[in-house]
């Protein structure tokens, strides 16, 4: 792989103006072909990869696209809103930008662009741990920052996490519950994948990054990183420790199982997400549509559960509503529109979902998000 900045020939640049310059596709979906010119084969596969035989990855989006929502008619809706609130805050759609590692890997500008097109949008971008910029630098661009914290086996090193999100001002916690270790992705495995030395995870210095840009056939040195570094025995009383330590809004994502999601509720966290990692962590775990409404019944008004893994749409998005959603998480799409325009082209892509969101509650007799709750939905197929 080239050690250069990925797109870095011709990109916008990341000022209030960008979006003016980028022509928008029809869909949030065709943002992964214009990813896939610009990109080298094995970011492009990291990205797009899950794990296994990536039975999990292909269900994700099997499932939503079987879920049929029932429209309300005569309802006299024509402009709806869609505000919406989530742990921390209201905001302009029931929606936040995923955390994604090392985004550097697509564009040169990284997540600053990528939180900066979530700032213009009014909704949260959420800050990895294993973000190319360090949390200070994102945080600055403004706007809402969740911090996205992996376990890592020092605990030292957690705590100095929180303090620093805590003193750059994040807004909301998203602990991360289902990496113990990195599922085994086969893509990287093959390309004998590896950062280039631009690309480090400038959250953590000092934690063993060096491995991450080893480059050895046949291993993925990204999971020899986190290997390294994540805590693969993460249990419930950590994370009673972590909601005893932050008073911040506390999510945790990950959750599949609704006995784990009541628990966690009783922990005291403010929302579950119910996430398979985008499908890149057990492979053959459901897709996140399919569990979605069984955790929404087993916690009732305990705390909120949003949806991970596999949204590509406004569509997706009401779907989610009529499930049971407070909202969602997007995530490829984000990284597609950044590798093909930078902030400009994560600009677009935040607009073109918000209106797609407004169609869909239009044509399904929704005024806003909270109306799209109440709408029934079939599983057809």
């Amino acid at each position: 792989m080239s050690d250069a900045p990925v797109g870095a020939e011709g990109s916008a640049p990341p000022d209030g103006d960008a979006a003016a310059g980028f022509r928008p596709p029809a869909s949030l979906a065709d943002f992964a072909e214009l990813a896939r010119a610009v990109l080298p084969r094995e970011v492009w596969e990291y990205v797009n990869g899950g794990s296994g035989r990536e039975i999990t990855l292909a269900a994700n989006r099997a499932a939503l696209d079987r879920v049929a929502v029932l429209p309300r008619v005569l309802t006299g809706v024509d402009a709806p809103r869609t505000e919406a609130a989530l742990p921390g805050g209201s905001y302009a759609m029931p929606v936040a930008v995923a955390p994604m590692a090392y985004q550097k890997l697509l564009h040169p500008d990284g997540e600053v662009a990528l939180a900066a097109a979530a700032r213009a949008a009014g909704v949260p971008y959420v800050a990895s741990t294993l973000g190319s910029t360090p949390i200070e630098e994102v945080a600055g661009v403004g706007g809402p920052i969740w911090f996205q914290l992996y376990w890592l086996r020092d605990r030292g090193m957690v705590a100095d996490l929180l303090d620093r999100a805590h003193t750059a001002g994040c807004t909301a916690l998203m602990v991360t519950v289902d990496v113990p270790v990195l599922g085994r992705r086969l893509r990287d495995v093959r390309n004998g994948f590896t950062l280039p030395p631009h690309v480090t995870a400038a959250n953590l210095p000092g934690g063993r990054n060096d491995l991450a840009h080893q480059g050895i056939p046949g291993v993925s040195a990204v999971a020899a990183h986190t290997g390294a570094v994540f805590a693969p025995a993460l249990s419930w009383a950590d994370l009673a420790w972590l909601r005893e330590r932050t008073p911040l809004p506390l999510l945790v994502k990950g959750i599949l199982d609704p006995r784990d999601a009541v628990r966690a509720a009783e922990t005291g966290v403010d929302a579950v997400v119910v996430s398979n990692h985008g499908g890149r962590q057990l492979d053959g775990a459901p897709a996140t549509a399919t569990v979605l409404p069984e955790v929404v019944a087993a916690v009732g008004e305990r705390c909120a559960v949003l949806l991970d893994s596999g949204v590509r749409s406004g569509t997706d998005v009401l779907r989610a509503l009529a499930l049971g959603a407070a909202g969602v998480l997007i995530g490829r799409p984000m990284l597609w529109a950044l590798a093909a325009g930078g902030r400009a082209g994560a600009e677009a892509a935040l607009a073109l979902l918000a209106a797609e969101l407004r169609d869909a509650l239009t044509l399904s007799g929704c005024a806003d998000p909270a109306a799209a709750r109440q709408l029934r939905t079939l599983i057809v197929g």
